[in-house]
């Protein structure tokens, strides 16, 4: 995933694949999604960005996959 920020516009740019983008959709006046042939979530385009996500406050954190320390299901 990438994230790039075009100051001169203010545009916010999220990238979560390399696939072909078949349709984008407005999610509202400054936020559009682009997604591939299969419905999933190529980029993310956030207009007037700085407004609208806040972004001088962006920060990025990874979560490590964590198994169960049980079974979901013990003691059932």
């Amino acid at each position: 995933m990438k994230v790039k920020y075009f100051p001169e516009t203010d545009t916010a740019l999220v990238e979560f694949s390399d696939r072909e983008v078949v349709e984008t959709r407005e999610i509202n006046e400054n936020i559009y999604i682009d997604l591939d042939v299969s419905g999933n979530l190529v980029t993310m385009t956030v207009e007037h960005a700085r407004q609208q996500a806040n972004l001088p406050d962006l920060s990025y954190e990874q979560i490590e996959n964590q198994a169960p320390t049980q079974p979901l299901n013990a003691g059932v």
